[in-house]
């Protein structure tokens, strides 16, 4: 392959349905290869601008917090900041002594890379100039079983994330694969979801002047499902 082209495709900012950058790394849980020490997993990798500062402490307290919420979701945490693995493994002993929101002695069990050289934070995007040079933005990528890219989210610096609609992204997307469909705004588990919009004026007829019980329709363009939901005995 033509050098140039090598490196531009380095310095191209992944995009939804592209395949995750890969790359080898030094992380607090030990070396890793991306992604594919993760196949058939679903992956949130996001990134922090520094440790030891105080939003990113407290969205780490989080994401510790539920890290078996997301490994019940067959999904794994990855952090990355440009900080030293001796600065992370620091920070996160450092971690566990804190108590926010009644999250207290949370031992952060997934990995966080170390990329002093910037490099994996390069590939990804995650270098915002009109935020910082040497610092990455809130990036979060939610990665698929098969490699490919399924939603990125950025956060400038001062704002923390929400970690509950990052775990309702990821549910959003399983959904989707799993019964063929899409999720309107504000969906959560259990409530209705929009099925694909008809493709033909006959379908579009049949749907509108469907007697199913199950799906009922706003316009022809716009039809739901509903879902099962458990009734109290």
């Amino acid at each position: 392959m033509d050098p140039n082209s090598i490196f531009e495709e380095r310095c191209r900012t992944p995009t939804i349905g592209d395949e995750a950058p890969p790359f080898k790394a030094v992380a607090t849980q030990g070396e890793i290869e991306f992604p594919k020490d993760y196949r058939g997993k679903w992956v949130i990798l996001f990134s922090h601008p520094a440790d030891f500062t105080p939003v990113c402490t407290t969205e780490f307290i989080t994401f510790a917090s539920m890290v078996e919420e997301f490994r019940r979701m067959n999904t794994e945490l990855v952090g990355l900041s440009i900080d030293s693995l001796y600065a992370h493994i620091a920070w996160l002993r450092r971690i566990q002594e804190l108590e926010w929101k009644g999250m207290g002695n949370v031992e952060v069990t997934f990995p966080l890379i170390e990329d002093i050289t910037m490099d994996i934070a390069r590939r990804y995007g995650m270098l915002h100039p009109g935020q910082s040079n040497t610092q990455t933005v809130r990036s979060v990528f939610i990665i698929g079983p098969n490699g490919r890219i399924r939603a990125i989210i950025h956060y400038p610096m001062s704002l923390g994330r929400n970690i509950q609609e990052i775990k309702r992204a990821v549910q959003a997307l399983q959904k989707a694969d799993k019964d063929n469909c899409a999720t309107p705004a504000d969906w959560k588990p259990g409530e209705d979801v929009i099925v694909p919009t008809a493709g033909s004026c006959g379908t579009a007829k049949e749907r509108m002047e469907s007697k199913d019980p199950n799906q009922y329709c706003l316009d022809w363009f716009l039809c739901f499902r509903r879902e099962r939901r458990c009734r109290s005995p």
